[in-house]
């Protein structure tokens, strides 16, 4: 393991925590219905555990250096294994108090260990490259978790039938593997450490406009895909009838087929002009919502989610890469925090409104959606504007 670099191992690592993650979140919507939870009870229980995570992203922002992250990432690593063991305990157990609170604390550890990967991964190397082979390795190996489950879910194996508790079983073991690469990575040759300014990060992003509009981006766009696919096995198992092998399935095809366009077009479809590129991958979204919305038919519905998941890993260079390698190292733990503190605020509203809409009716959960994106693609297309006029958007350095 000493011969692998070191941003190579934290690949590895979040590979295995992304199997982990993929598997059991794929289901957890799932187990707790199984548990006597209501669609509304589970959009609030997530709801809160990602504003819990909010204020837990503060806190490791301000009280952890960026020479103790890995110490802090294996410490989580640790606590979110010990509490899936606990869920384990807890399921059918009619205890919805701690499972609730069992759940948030998943909720949180989960952030922010995916909050910490990429300011971990900056202290070795950044650039737009490795920015996107972070994202890439978390989406395919997500998927590859989702596909773990759907191969097992409902089968009969040993004499033991395959339910969501024992894919969260399963998934136990792969954080486990995670905690062993970590653990080991911690072993190898210090970090270089990387001096860190005293200079607040709201200060700083305020003294760039640039950042301002990516911040106001980043979290109307975390809110409107939140809206729409926030609950998606809920979605597809009691508005479109799948079974839950048949939806798991499905998702794990549209998804690996994603990791593929993902892959492509950061090689070979990335259009030269970049309003091109937003319009792409976030205008035919728009266009499919407002079309499900409109027409209130299954089958749209059906086409407009697929694409939105067909496209979610494409084009992350163009979308993000930009405006988060454009900070300097010495901010990048507070940034990368801060970042994920405005997306996850967005994800938290955006899955609350997910559990309202639910209830009204599916086509409710895209219309609001189209607004939100109609925010997102004006944003897109101000930021690109700013970017390529310096005196507008100057580099953060």
């Amino acid at each position: 393991m000493s011969k692998i670099k070191e941003e190579n191992q934290i690949l590895i690592m979040l590979a295995f925590f992304s199997i982990s993650i993929g598997l059991w979140e794929n289901f957890r919507q799932l187990w707790l219905q199984d548990n006597n939870f209501s669609v509304v009870d589970i959009s609030n229980i997530i709801s809160i555990g990602t504003l819990i995570s909010v204020i837990g992203i503060i806190l490791v922002g301000r009280y952890i250096k960026i020479e103790k992250l890995k110490i802090f990432v294996t410490l989580s690593l640790f606590i979110k294994f010990f509490n899936f063991l606990f869920l384990l305990k807890l399921n059918n157990t009619n205890h919805n108090i701690l499972i609730s609170i069992s759940v948030i604390l998943d909720v949180l550890s989960g952030y922010l260990i995916i909050t910490s990967i990429y300011p971990l991964i900056t202290t070795i190397v950044k650039n737009n490259t490795i920015y996107s082979k972070r994202k890439l390795t978390e989406y395919l190996f997500r998927d590859i978790g989702v596909l773990v489950g759907g191969l097992l879910i409902g089968k009969n194996i040993i004499g033991v039938l395959v339910n969501y508790n024992i894919c969260l079983f399963i998934s136990t073991i792969f954080l486990g593997l995670s905690i062993i690469i970590m653990f080991d990575m911690t072993a190898c040759k210090k970090i270089e450490e990387k001096k860190e300014s005293n200079i607040s990060i709201i200060k700083y992003i305020l003294k760039n406009k640039l950042q301002i509009v990516y911040t106001i981006y980043t979290f109307i766009g975390s809110m409107a895909f939140s809206t729409a696919l926030g609950l998606k096995m809920l979605t597809f198992t009691n508005y479109l009838n799948f079974s839950d092998s048949y939806a798991t399935n499905y998702l794990l095809i549209i998804g690996l087929i994603a990791d593929g366009i993902g892959i492509l077009a950061l090689k070979y479809f990335t259009p030269k002009n970049d309003y091109v590129t937003i319009t792409i991958k976030f205008g035919i979204r728009l266009v499919s919502y407002m079309i499900a919305f409109l027409a209130d038919n299954m089958i749209v519905t059906l086409i407009a989610i697929t694409w939105s998941i067909l496209i979610s890993t494409a084009y992350e260079n163009i979308c993000d890469g930009y405006y988060i390698n454009s900070v300097n190292t010495a901010y990048q733990l507070r940034y990368t925090n801060f970042r994920y503190i405005v997306k996850y605020l967005g994800e938290a509203l955006g899955v609350f409104l997910c559990g309202i809409m639910y209830e009204i009716g599916l086509r409710y959960m895209f219309g609001l959606s189209a607004i939100f994106i109609i925010v997102q693609i004006t944003l897109a297309y101000i930021l690109i504007y700013m970017r390529k006029h310096n005196s507008i958007g100057e580099k953060i350095c």
